[in-house]
């Protein structure tokens, strides 16, 4: 059974980063936000075993799959590489995922984090390919493909030697275009010459292309006076073809409303427009940031439970901004519930799971030496 990519959804709801109170994913706030996402007419949802520490899958549960019908919406997770150490894992978990959100089936099911190195080698290792495929037969999967964090070279390896995958999951935005690591232009040109449908993670930039400085925002407003900062990105995304569905990990019902807004009534980009981003992608890439999408990969391992993502953020900002005293106040209330930048031991944890490579423990000795 092939994707009907016409009734896919242009806007996924991607539920990594959902809002929480009192450190736990606030139930309410999210049912509010599926059903106005719901209500537009979208129904997409996409998840994974390691997301809010575990959380995500059952948060799915609770507040779509016992409140809506099975066959209204499409459901997405991931099996987890890191998890795997012998053969009979990847059936474990696989159940477990089952159990987590309350389904007997999931619409999509990807290989999660495919790279160079340990995880593909681990996928390899133990025939997950095969297994997925013997899944779909028995109906408990509905498609299969994999979310990818690797080479250019990589990918056209593992599609030349998996016809049977049916999607791929790319980060893909326009800063990222010409990045050394991620290549996602590339990555792209790839997908769209072999026809596969593609579905996009990461098309703000974990944030980054919503919230900008002044000067940079000020390109966008002066051109779209009505559009926020961050549809430009999703419209980016959403403009070039083969784009299936724009992942959104949406954290609250101003970003729900403003990314139905964006797609209900689809503008691709214009030349100008076009014009402008390449203006500001040139702007931004002289910079100097830390390229954290804040998916938190990273916190779940963490012996001193470094809250790694918003140290990042706080350095981002006083690297702009460095008199900002709102991001020194925000980093002091940080540590009074998670680690000190100060706190890391160099354990490599966090390393070796960031989807973007980043040195973090160079980083978080100089985070370190800025905000402690």
């Amino acid at each position: 059974m092939s994707i009907d990519v016409s009734r896919m959804p242009k806007l996924g709801f991607g539920l990594m980063r959902l809002p929480e109170k009192d450190g736990k994913i606030d139930h309410e706030q999210v049912c509010s936000m599926i059903d106005k996402y719901m209500q537009a007419g979208m129904n997409y949802f996409d998840t994974a075993y390691i997301y809010h520490g575990g959380k995500s899958e059952v948060a799915a549960r609770e507040a779509l799959v016992k409140r809506y019908p099975r066959d209204s919406f499409m459901l997405a997770t991931k099996l987890p590489a890191w998890e795997i150490k012998k053969a009979d894992d990847v059936e474990r978990l696989f159940n477990e995922q089952l159990n987590r959100a309350g389904v007997d089936y999931f619409d999509f099911y990807l290989l999660h984090s495919m790279e160079d190195g340990s995880n593909y080698d681990t996928y390899v290792k133990y025939d997950c390919f095969d297994w997925c495929m013997k899944r779909k037969a028995e109906g408990k999967i509905r498609h299969f493909g994999f979310s990818y964090h690797g080479s250019p070279e990589l990918l056209e390896t593992i599609l030349d030697e998996h016809p049977e995958v049916e999607f791929v999951q790319i980060q893909f935005n326009y800063l990222d275009r010409t990045n050394p690591v991620v290549r996602s232009q590339r990555l792209y040109e790839i997908l769209h010459e072999r026809k596969i449908p593609i579905i996009v993670m990461e098309p703000v930039r974990g944030g980054m292309l919503a919230n900008m400085a002044p000067k940079i925002e000020a390109r966008f407003k002066n051109h779209r006076p009505e559009k926020s900062v961050a549809s430009w990105a999703l419209r980016f995304a959403g403009s070039l073809p083969g784009m299936m569905t724009i992942l959104s990990g949406m954290s609250n019902m101003e970003q729900i409303e403003d990314n139905i807004s964006t797609f209900s009534d689809f503008e691709p980009l214009t030349e100008e427009e076009l014009k402008i981003i390449n203006e500001v992608t040139e702007e931004l890439l002289g910079m100097p940031q830390i390229g954290c999408t804040a998916c938190k990969y990273c916190c779940d391992g963490c012996p001193k439970k470094i809250s790694i993502p918003d140290v990042f953020r706080t350095v981002n900002t006083l690297r702009r901004y460095p008199d900002d005293w709102r991001s020194k106040n925000f980093y002091s209330g940080l540590i009074q519930r998670s680690g000190r930048a100060s706190d890391c031991v160099g354990c490599g944890q966090c390393e070796r799971v960031c989807p973007q490579h980043l040195p973090i423990i160079e980083l978080m000795r100089e985070a370190a030496e800025i905000l402690d």
